[in-house]
């Protein structure tokens, strides 16, 4: 009985996970019927919208399938002297973005069809091809990072053609001899006094280093205490930091797409000067994971999810050779 019991939950979270992808794919299809814009533009904005009420206190919890969010002030109008208002017709007076999407007279806040619907209407009204929607969305959120991380999650969810992103790699082959130990937070004294923001993990130089997630490459190239770099934004915001690379695999580029095992370059030594600086240190990846909230990002500690995505790893390994 112990031994079968996990099994059976992660069956049941795995099912759960699944019927809530389907729910939010029927919403953003119905809203794709409507509008024309395609549905990853809406998966890409809800997905923002999810992670964000994930790591901020001044948001209320989602209720429903979504995690998009719309300020009262914006839903019921700006001028509406009544911020919880939901008729649609003094909404609509008022030049509020809420409608009633599903037929029941009432324009929701909190009713997955009417935010949909009504985020859907916002759009359409600019366009609904790439840079107007660019500009919607621009003209909504009045931030150019969050413009970008949306846009990014778009090209995402358009490549692979599924919400169930979820997958991580291990940074390094697990066959590689490597080592590496908790040590976010630890002192840092080269170019002043900071804190490690990451974990270290020593490997031979030329270990391939793999994307950990799916995700979109923001950023290539020098930083002189990283060296040669790589930083991937994955579908929940979270930003992975690839630093001290001995070089890059061929054909990587900023804006490219990448998945779980990706080889994206190779452990090294460089950083701590000019480009090309390299051998102050052992060969190691030096590897960071970062939050954006909406307003500003933070560094956390990147040791658990390694240990759980290694562990992982290993078992899948494991189950692949009992299947031979």
């Amino acid at each position: 009985m112990v031994a079968v019991a996990p099994f059976t939950v992660f069956g049941k979270e795995a099912s759960k996970d699944e019927d809530i992808y389907e729910q939010r794919m029927e919403l953003y299809k119905k809203a794709e019927a409507v509008s024309l814009i395609p549905w990853y533009y809406f998966a890409a904005i809800d997905q923002y919208e999810r992670n964000i009420r994930l790591v901020r206190r001044d948001l209320p919890k989602a209720k429903g399938a979504l995690g998009i969010y719309v300020k009262p002030e914006i839903w019921a109008g700006p001028l509406n002297k009544n911020p919880n208002d939901t008729n649609p017709l003094t909404i609509s007076q008022f030049g509020g973005l809420g409608m009633d999407g599903n037929g029941d007279g009432v324009a929701d806040p909190t009713n997955d069809e009417d935010v949909i619907f009504s985020i859907a209407r916002f759009l359409q009204s600019y366009g609904t091809d790439h840079e107007h929607l660019k500009i919607a969305l621009w003209e909504y959120y009045q931030r150019s990072k969050t413009v970008d991380l949306i846009l990014g999650k778009v090209k995402i969810y358009k490549k692979y053609g599924t919400l169930q992103l979820d997958n991580h790699a291990f940074p390094v082959p697990l066959r590689a001899n490597y080592t590496y130990k908790d040590t976010w937070g630890d002192a840092r004294g080269w170019g002043g006094r900071r804190m490690h923001e990451g974990t270290d993990i020593f490997a031979d130089y030329g270990v391939p280093v793999r994307a950990t997630c799916y995700g979109i490459i923001e950023l290539k190239g020098w930083n002189k205490y990283g060296g040669w770099r790589i930083g991937i934004r994955d579908i929940n915001n979270t930003y992975h930091y690839f630093a001290h690379l001995n070089g890059f695999a061929a054909g990587i580029e900023e804006g490219q797409v990448v998945e779980p095992g990706m080889v994206i370059g190779s452990v090294g030594s460089s950083g701590y000067g000019p480009p090309g600086t390299a051998g102050k240190f052992p060969p190691h990846l030096h590897y960071g994971m970062y939050k954006d909230n909406g307003y500003t990002e933070w560094s956390f500690d990147p040791y658990p999810h390694l240990k759980m995505w290694e562990r992982m790893e290993k078992i899948k390994q494991r189950k692949q050779r009992d299947h031979k």
